[in-house]
């Protein structure tokens, strides 16, 4: 079954329904169809066996509807972050092996192999394009995420995994035809799918939250209450944000009935304080990495939250079956949303046991009330601001400077973005930590960008000869 299937019924049963709105432009659902059909023309023209195709366009109509044509085509979609610099864009799209990227307008001179690029703007005036049929398993998107081995590494989904959160989620959050719902996640951001797939299944309309107002709490709010809003997922540091400076007081929000928040922690006091706000609002703490999306959801009960005790991450979701190694307390995942692998070097490796479980890399137990519960990493991956953040990616980016000899990166906590990444660093002669700052701007993206440099003379280390990070995060912490 296509993870388009029930689209295409919206498409037939309400044609005229908005399906997208952004800033003074809208778009039905009839025409998302017909533009679907002229992008597939263009898709087909340039290239009769497409099989992953990249977009390189921000958030918002159009880069919906082209992700939804390289479906339609029974391509895979890679989103890119065009905010990266040139040099990890081009790592994806050489990675991905890709036979076109779409755009809009004339080729950009980052891109290495120009001869990829499809502009939008040149669409044909022929509408007529019958979907693909395509596999259950067959890979719908491969969404990139920071690495351990010192590059992205991209998380290859099916249709099948992608349309069972999905529907999952329109059924336990009750989406209807008539909901608004806001979205602001990236499209290379798993909370996307949520965003794209399950209102575009039920016939809801999509409202493209302005990107500028993330900066503006107040004009956020006044936002949500403007388009009527009716459901939003979200960043926990975006709604502590909103909670914090939103003016929620004096802004009614009537129609939002719903918030999906997932990526980080939520720090309680924050929660309690958003919630307290807006008591008539259902919240849902959603969990799971990019590799599962969703597995586990707890419905936020205000009479559960206390200050000093983090929140549980709850029940299994999309009927996945969990389970905790007795070893470690290592959370692993058997779902139909798990992966189909990882996509490195034009490839799929496998990335699941033999059961079909994926090790989430997560500490967790469960409560007295059979709820799961969140103890951080077991490894040293990071989480800031949503994003995966893998520290080994950071330290291979550093480590490449002339000026460097050693480095190490690890998190510090931060109570509105999760955690933040800092550097500490080992220079060469007479090099200063001034000379790298710059040249680290240009190699990763803003998200991974130590907040923090500290220089050291040598890295502490245990007995065995590796990196004592225990030291070293005193060692930060401590400047």
């Amino acid at each position: 079954m296509s993870l388009l299937s029930s689209f295409y019924q919206q498409c037939n049963n309400t044609p005229d329904t908005i399906a997208f709105i952004e800033a003074n432009q809208q778009i039905s659902y009839r025409q998302v169809y017909h533009f679907i059909s002229k992008i597939c023309i263009l898709l087909t023209s340039k290239n009769a066996h497409c099989q992953r195709v990249v977009i390189a366009l921000d958030r918002g109509i159009d880069a919906a509807v082209s992700l939804l044509a390289v479906l339609n085509s029974g391509a895979c979609y890679i989103p890119l972050d065009l905010k990266n610099p040139h040099s990890r864009l081009n790592y994806i799209i050489n990675d991905v092996d890709c036979q076109c990227i779409i755009g809009k307008g004339s080729c950009p001179e980052w891109v290495d192999q120009p001869q990829l690029w499809l502009d939008i703007n040149q669409l044909p005036s022929i509408i007529n394009y019958q979907p693909k049929k395509v596999l259950p398993e067959s890979l719908a998107a491969i969404l990139y995420t920071s690495g351990s081995t010192g590059n992205p590494k991209g998380v290859a989904l099916s249709h099948k995994a992608m349309s069972n959160f999905s529907d999952w989620a329109i059924s336990t959050f009750n989406v209807t035809k008539n909901d608004r719902v806001a979205s602001l996640a990236p499209f290379y951001f798993d909370l996307s799918v949520f965003d794209i797939f399950s209102s575009l299944s039920c016939g809801a309309t999509v409202h493209f939250v302005p990107t500028t107002l993330t900066f503006s709490p107040s004009r956020l709010t006044s936002w949500l209450g403007d388009h009527k809003i009716t459901i939003w997922y979200t960043v926990p540091s975006i709604l502590s944000f909103i909670a914090l400076k939103g003016a929620l007081a004096s802004t009614p929000l009537p129609n939002l009935k719903t918030i999906l928040f997932a990526g980080e922690v939520f720090p309680t006091p924050q929660l309690m304080n958003f919630y307290d706000q807006l008591p008539e609002i259902n919240f849902y703490n959603l969990y799971g990495p990019t590799e599962t999306n969703v597995c586990c959801y707890w419905k936020v009960n205000r009479k559960k939250l206390v200050s000093g005790q983090p929140i549980p991450i709850g029940y299994p979701a999309c009927n996945s079956v969990l389970a905790i190694d007795p070893n470690n307390s290592e959370l692993k995942v058997q779902s139909n949303n798990n992966l189909s692998g990882y996509w490195q070097g034009g490839k799929l490796i496998p990335a699941l046991s033999s059961e079909n479980f994926y090790h989430t890399g997560d500490k967790v137990t469960l409560n007295e009330q059979g709820e799961y519960c969140y103890h951080g990493r077991l490894d040293r991956m990071l989480k800031c601001s949503g994003y995966r953040v893998e520290p080994a990616e950071i330290e291979h980016a550093i480590l490449q400077l002339p000026q460097v000899k050693n480095c190490a990166v690890i998190g510090i906590k931060d109570n509105t973005s999760g955690q933040r990444p800092a550097a500490a660093i080992v220079l060469k002669n007479k090099a200063t930590l001034a000379d790298i700052i710059k040249p680290i701007k240009q190699k990763l993206p803003s998200y991974m960008l130590p907040y923090k440099f500290i220089e050291l003379k040598s890295l502490p280390h245990l007995a065995n000869g590796k990196t004592d990070y225990q030291t070293l995060q005193r060692q930060i912490e401590s400047k």
